[in-house]
């Protein structure tokens, strides 16, 4: 079958061999260059015993060795699953006992986060890269267009985090929607978010689909992205409204010339005017996007048109994509009616990895169940209202509340636990923690206790604790619309708060 990721990118790598692929702190790798450097660590993954329908987790910084791991595991039909180097011991062993990989591929500075394995299983990154000028033997592996290509790792609502499985085919039609939507002239993309999260393997492998360049960077740093935007003419960033907002308080941005910046989408936040102002005056319009990781990223983004006069719409249904709005019956609403949003359209998840239940109660019939409230217009424009899903976004990244609050209530001394976001400077929120028991720890021991089971950015800013139980809903969960309301500013903030 030809329909799969990998038969794409050879065909780049054999019509335009010197096209750089991507691109990395000055070290450009061009796609035949890569196409060998994937071949090459293709038949090192065979030779560990790496076979079609395995997974090959990676938990390792952006590199363009990383890139080599994930395109080598989908050339021999493996499912690549990249974890956040920013998880602790215990999250790691969860997911690699989850996704049962037969490799996992790790750098220098994770080598001690995956350590005490069996060594077989285990593979330093030192070990691709020293294959970037190796011999690529050919590699034949029966791999199909609904084969599954990819897992990416996501908190969702739940406690535990959940593999999202994408096939070839839903990661290829999704990049084709997006590519006829909107079409560019060149492909030319800065990724600056986490390879292990859909915010960067997806847009890596849209960007090898068309044959563009990813500008490739271990994290985002303003001063820097603005740089590699103005010196090489890049033509599509995406990222949360802080990173924009970050880049326009740079000095260089001033005199930055920006007007080749054709595709700048944003999401995860509402975007203030003033920065829409900023951004427009360089002949940049900064579009709302709505999506979430299983639908592969992206549903829609709003129309250039509707970009400054109307910022809060996410954009009507794109092409080959539907948008609806049900109550909790499944049942159509109206326009202006707000209620969950469902979508069907090409790329969407397949599954949850290993996870019937959780796949039946999103998906039915071809639609997905996002989830998450919104309304649309007469003109079928959406509006995303709020996160049903609970999603804290703290500076791009998502946050489980519940699995936050499953480790606070892990502590004894602590009866009831709630995590709501709370306004941040820098990350644009951020988690404030609620809790309640007969005799709550100090917060040092509540912090200590995050820091064991959970990655830093997860970790409550805030810890309030309460005198009494915390305010209830009918249904008898916690009203966290009450404690929104009542923590809504500093102001309302105990002194002593950490």
């Amino acid at each position: 079958m030809t329909q799969t990721i990998d038969h794409a990118f050879r065909w780049w790598a054999r019509s335009f061999p010197d096209r750089v692929a991507i691109a990395l702190g000055g070290d450009p790798v061009s796609y035949a260059a890569l196409d060998r450097w994937v071949g090459a660590a293709a038949a090192h993954l065979v030779q560990r015993g790496v076979r079609k329908g395995d997974r090959v987790v990676i938990v390792a910084e952006n590199s363009i060795a990383w890139c080599v791991v994930a395109l080598a595991s989908l050339r021999i039909g493996a499912l690549a699953a990249g974890l956040s180097t920013r998880m602790v011991r215990a999250e790691i062993d969860y997911i690699v006992s989850d996704y049962d990989p037969v490799v996992i591929v790790h750098d220098a500075a994770t080598a001690e986060m995956v350590g005490g394995r069996d060594a077989a299983s285990l593979l330093a990154m030192r070990s691709i890269e020293a294959l970037r000028d190796a011999d690529a033997p050919p590699i034949l592996a029966e791999v199909e267009a609904d084969d599954a290509s990819i897992i990416v790792t996501t908190s969702g609502s739940t406690a535990r985090p959940k593999g999202v499985v994408f096939s070839h085919r839903s990661i290829i039609d999704s990049s084709s929607w997006q590519f006829l939507s909107d079409p560019v002239d060149r492909y030319a993309r800065l990724l600056v978010a986490p390879l292990s999260t859909s915010a960067g393997i997806i847009p890596l492998l849209h960007t090898i689909l068309c044959g563009g360049t990813a500008f490739l960077e271990p994290r985002f740093e303003a001063e820097e992205a603005l740089r590699l935007i103005v010196e090489h003419r890049i033509n599509i960033v995406t990222g949360a409204p802080i990173f924009f907002e970050r880049m326009a308080a740079v000095p260089a941005f001033a005199a930055a010339d920006l007007s080749f910046l054709r595709i700048a989408h944003t999401g995860g936040a509402t975007v203030a005017q003033a920065l829409l102002e900023t951004w427009s005056a360089k002949g940049v319009l900064l579009r709302q996007m709505y999506g979430q990781t299983e639908c592969g990223g992206t549903v829609c983004v709003n129309p250039r048109e509707f970009a400054l006069s109307d910022p809060e719409r996410c954009g009507g249904s794109m092409m080959f994509t539907e948008i609806a709005i049900v109550d909790p019956a499944g049942k159509a609403l109206p326009a202006g009616v707000s209620g969950e949003i469902i979508v069907r359209g090409p790329g969407l998840m397949t599954c949850y990895w290993n996870n019937p239940e959780a796949t039946a109660k999103v998906l039915a019939g071809g639609w997905l169940r996002t989830g998450d409230i919104g309304s649309v217009d007469e003109r079928g424009r959406l509006k995303f209202v709020d996160r049903l899903k609970d999603i804290i976004i703290s500076g791009g990244l998502n946050i489980s509340a519940a699995e936050v609050e499953r480790v606070l209530l892990d502590i004894d001394g602590i009866d009831e636990a709630a995590v709501i976001s709370a306004p941040d400077e820098k990350f644009g929120e951020v988690p404030m923690a609620i809790v309640h028991g007969a005799s709550v720890p100090q917060v040092d021991m509540i912090m200590d206790h995050c820091t064991r089971e959970l990655s830093r950015f997860k970790h409550p800013s805030m810890i309030i604790v309460e005198t009494e139980p915390l305010p209830r809903l009918a249904s008898g969960k916690i009203s966290k619309p009450a404690l929104r309301a009542k923590f809504a500013h500093p102001t309302s903030w105990p002194d002593g708060v950490r």
